[in-house]
């Protein structure tokens, strides 16, 4: 249950992503969606393939990505589904992924970075560094640098828009007005399990930003944009009793349902009204104004420097 008024897009918080994408035709197009094997993510891939599109589905738990891409099968037997291991807290698993793909020929117009991790205490990836900051964020911000010169490749061959669409939930009202610098991402003094969330979740948007400049200014035909799918009851929330105490006694009133929380990623990632649109934060299928510090240009660069620094 949502309740919310429709927006200029034509489209509300209770919108889903099927009425979203309706009489949208994605035929020819591929998109990979990372975490699509339950949630939002499973739900993205579902509708992609029922507008057309071959879905390549990025995921962790392989018997459950297995199980979305047979469900998808039953409902679109037409469709193109494949499933893939990719573990983002692993850079070493980015990177196989990265490679597998590209030994598959396939092109590659939309990449959808949906997957993410809320976890407590405090844990480091395989590649010590912070598992939020290292899974939401630089497992995503590595695989789109791998995929990037092949997208770019799909855009100028089909003479079609490629997309990029990365899902935070940042939100748009600032929840550390001290700021972020993004040092300390090691350091578990002080760091708890939304602050390290959060931090991950804004570096999503700031990535999003620092992609667009860089694109523009090599005239690529390629949108970047970052979005906020809304409070959505999905195993994101799993390791999180606190939460899933939350959900179970007020799930109904105050949360997205999985086909809602999906919209406006099938949005921003097919809908026509968004073409040519970049750099961009959008929420309830609408454009949404984030945070100060998400629009923090400066900010946005020095991610960047330290993101380039920990995948070499």
């Amino acid at each position: 249950m949502w309740l919310g008024s429709k927006g200029p897009s034509g489209f509300s918080p209770s919108s889903t992503a099927e009425e979203v994408t309706q009489g949208i035709d994605g035929t020819g197009l591929t998109a990979i969606v990372t975490g699509a094997s339950s949630g939002i993510g499973a739900e993205t891939a579902r509708v992609l393939a029922l507008r057309g599109i071959h879905v390549v589905m990025g995921v962790r738990n392989m018997a459950g990505g297995r199980n979305v891409k047979e469900a998808i099968m039953k409902e679109v037997p037409s469709t193109k589904v494949d499933v893939m291991e990719l573990d983002l807290s692993s850079m070493a698993s980015v990177r196989k992924f990265a490679s597998d793909f590209h030994s598959s020929g396939l092109p590659l117009n939309i990449l959808i970075n949906n997957a993410g991790v809320i976890v407590s205490p405090f844990t480091l990836s395989q590649d010590n560094i912070e598992l939020h900051f290292a899974t939401n964020h630089i497992g995503h911000f590595l695989l789109t640098n791998l995929l990037l010169e092949t997208m770019k490749s799909t855009a100028h061959e089909s003479k079609k828009e490629g997309r990029i669409v990365c899902v935070s939930s940042y939100g748009h009202r600032n929840p550390y007005p001290e700021g972020i610098r993004f040092d300390g991402i090691n350091d578990k003094s002080g760091f708890g399990t939304w602050r390290a969330y959060g931090q991950s979740k804004l570096a999503n948007i700031l990535h999003a930003n620092e992609l667009n400049r860089h694109l523009k200014e090599e005239g690529v035909d390629i949108t970047v944009n970052s979005l906020h799918p809304g409070a959505v009851a999905t195993n994101i929330i799993r390791d999180n009793s606190f939460l899933n105490g939350i959900v179970r006694l007020f799930g109904k009133y105050v949360f997205k349902n999985v086909q809602q929380g999906a919209a406006t990623t099938c949005y921003v990632a097919l809908h026509p009204q968004v073409k040519g649109v970049s750099g961009e934060y959008f929420a309830d299928s609408n454009l949404a104004k984030p945070t100060s510090q998400a629009k923090d240009m400066e900010l946005a660069k020095k991610l960047w420097e330290l993101s380039m620094n920990l995948i070499d």
